[in-house]
């Protein structure tokens, strides 16, 4: 029989470092042929061209693009077992696939379609890898504070403290069989511990855990997990899994949101700190024209964090905004004068 091929899923919540590792990981591939799936929340052709990073800058959706190193990159608008398929076709088939998840997406439904006939006797899930934003645990942002919500449901019994957010993010840890904690240099030894206590929480008791780092993870620690997780399948329940409900992304928007040439770096910093303070903003992405430079300038913001800096690149003048469904879209865009 020929032997199946490893899959890695990986997951997280917006801004986590997803992208981050896959790049660290393509470039160790040391010609093992990997193959990478792309999946984003919002617009995919945009979203998707921010893996210029990843050294792709045409990844546009159900396309596939050869890299440098042999690896290929393919973006999946809708239907993700129809790309499985076709990488399985290919001659010399990949050594192994990494799938990058949204955001927003939860690992389970893609962990259950592993199981599908046309697949699985050719593919094995190695792990599912959830990366975790150390300094956003740290800062709260994931979880209510559970004394105040227990005084305010004492209060009024009927108020409604579901948090799509606190489950995604538990949701993602639920499923995991290896835990990497990005951001870790931005917290001390004591909020580290206390976002490792979080984490085996909501973690299942076989997953394990490991510190990231900004040059990346070896391969050895990423890939050969050897988890099987398709043969667990039925016992990775999210919240919604739970509750008899089907998962979709009601609870979030993402829009394109087109800008004109910036006077400075810093002025457009300032701009997209000023629209990540709107109640609702998650995430805000992607490249802008600044007056006077050659490259544009990419923009990768989540939370307080806001990251500004000059690279190659086609697309510009253009930002994607990620946020929980009642954000107030105008409030955001008065930011840019747009």
């Amino acid at each position: 029989m020929t032997a199946r091929i490893p899959a890695t899923i990986v997951t997280g919540f917006l801004g986590a470092g997803k992208t981050t590792l896959i790049r660290n990981l393509i470039a160790q591939a040391n010609g093992k042929r990997i193959a990478l799936i792309v999946n984003e929340f919002g617009d995919m052709g945009f979203d998707g061209s921010l893996l210029s990073d990843c050294g792709v800058d045409d990844c546009k959706p159900d396309t596939v693009v050869e890299l440098t190193n042999g690896c290929i990159c393919c973006t999946v608008a809708d239907d993700f077992l129809p790309t499985i398929e076709m990488l399985l076709k290919r001659d010399p088939a990949p050594d192994h696939i990494v799938i990058e998840t949204s955001g927003l997406a939860l690992p389970q439904p893609l962990v259950r379609a592993f199981t599908w006939p046309s697949v699985r006797h050719r593919t094995t899930i190695d792990g599912v890898v959830t990366v975790v934003d150390a300094a956003a645990v740290a800062e709260g942002r994931f979880a209510h504070d559970e004394a105040a919500v227990a005084a305010q449901r004492a209060a009024d019994p009927s108020l409604d403290h579901d948090d799509p957010i606190e489950e995604l993010f538990e949701d993602q840890l639920s499923c995991a069989d290896l835990i990497v904690l990005s951001k870790a240099d931005l917290v001390d030894a004591a909020q580290l511990a206390e976002v490792e206590a979080i984490v085996r929480r909501e973690a299942r008791s076989e997953a394990r855990s490991v510190i990231g780092s900004p040059a990346g993870l070896p391969l050895a620690i990423l890939l050969g997990v050897g988890a099987a997780a398709e043969d667990d399948a039925a016992n990775r329940k999210s919240h919604h899994d739970l509750e008899g409900e089907e998962h979709d992304h009601d609870d979030f928007v993402s829009y394109v949101l087109d800008i004109g040439e910036q006077g400075s770096i810093e002025a457009l910093g300032d701009k997209v700190r000023g629209a990540m303070g709107e109640a609702g903003v998650l995430r805000i992405k992607g490249r802008a024209r600044v007056a006077g430079k050659a490259f544009p300038a990419v923009v990768q913001a989540v939370g307080p964090r806001v990251e500004t800096y000059f690279a190659a690149g086609e697309i510009a003048g253009r930002l994607v905004v990620i946020g929980e469904k009642h954000l107030d879209r105008a409030a955001v865009e008065a930011h840019f004068g747009a």
